[in-house]
């Protein structure tokens, strides 16, 4: 591979954030959803750089962003702002866009737009519902390539959601496109992560895509973590990722076991709808989704309440040594105020 792209700046702790919504309704795209929340997405993108200290990056429109349900306009607007926010007062944090599609043409028109848009990467997710080929695979990610020359990718393998999975063989086609830096693996295949990382060319990176798997995927050489909790508990995920890196496997386990009540509770229902309630119970969104998804049951709340309350417990006794949670995390009995 004769390229000078590399995946240094997309490695350690991605931030994938969610984007929020009012309560109300706006007209967008013929239908009546709630419009996006721009002072609240601020004041994420704030409380993830400032609460995070040292997050590596962020990830704008991705599957925890509800990039289906949002329009070429919403989504300028929203990759402007987190790209002027990324760039504040000498901040040089790298943003990442989400432009996956199951249209390749589609995918490529997203890529130039989010180029334009000032994006440092694209996150590429495979295309859904097709199930393509190999062939078809790499196809489509050089095409992708070609409509937004020299920004790196990172390809996003997500079997779950999509339906098609990025096999160790299928990656070592792709790494073959010089603007493939990196791929979000999120199989939950432990197997597949460590043989990735094992045939990753140099400069090249996987990373892991799924909280709960963050130790163990660098424990087998992945080189960072795209989280979906660290929008709620930036600063103890960073920890978890930056010790878990740096070999540091006493701290790391510590992490990850004072995290893994709240891992769990983001992903009791689909992802984002437990990451907006816990959104809702810190005060900087509300926990509003656009259809086809719905309102946190709640259970989820309840679950979402619970993790957010023992690990501020946890700060509170010193029973943790990392750190702890802002004085205004909100534990509320009365989850419906939270809910609008």
């Amino acid at each position: 591979m004769s390229t000078s792209l590399t995946a240094a700046p997309f490695t350690g702790l991605g931030v994938a954030l969610a984007t929020p919504f009012t309560t109300g309704t706006d007209a967008v795209g013929g239908a009546r959803k709630p419009a996006v929340d721009h002072e609240a997405f601020g004041r994420l993108v704030e409380h993830v750089l400032v609460e995070g200290h040292g997050v590596d990056w962020l990830v704008v429109l991705g599957s925890t962003g509800e990039a289906a349900t949002i329009t070429d306009v919403e989504r300028h607007a929203l990759v402007r702002q987190a790209v002027e926010l990324a760039r504040r007062d000498d901040r040089r944090i790298p943003v990442v866009v989400g432009v996956g599609h199951n249209d390749t043409e589609r995918t490529c028109e997203l890529a130039g737009q989010a180029a334009a848009a000032g994006a440092d990467a694209l996150l590429v997710v495979t295309p859904f519902y097709n199930k393509p080929q190999v062939s078809g695979l790499v196809a489509h990610y050089r095409a992708v390539a070609d409509a937004a020359p020299g920004l790196p990718i990172i390809a996003y393998n997500v079997p779950g959601r999509t339906g098609c999975n990025i096999t160790p063989a299928a990656l070592r086609a792709i790494w073959e496109i010089d603007q493939v830096v990196a791929i979000k693996e999120s199989s939950g295949d432990l197997r597949q992560v460590a043989r990735m990382c094992q045939e990753a060319p140099q400069g090249r990176a996987v990373l892991a895509g799924d909280d709960d798997l963050a130790l163990a995927g660098i424990a087998v050489g992945a080189q960072g973590l795209v989280s979906v909790c660290a929008n709620v508990v930036p600063t103890e995920t960073r920890r978890l990722v930056h010790a878990a890196m740096a070999g540091d496997l006493p701290l790391a386990r510590e992490s990850a076991a004072l995290l893994a009540p709240t891992m769990a509770a983001m992903f009791v229902e689909t992802n984002p709808v437990p990451v907006k309630a816990a959104l809702a119970c810190l005060g900087l969104a509300t926990a509003q989704v656009r259809l086809p998804l719905s309102p946190a049951e709640p259970d989820t709340w309840s679950q979402v309440q619970t993790a957010l309350a023992d690990l501020q417990t946890s700060r509170r006794s010193g029973s943790a040594s990392i750190g702890r949670l802002p004085e205004w995390v909100a534990v509320p009995h009365d989850t419906s105020a939270l809910a609008s």
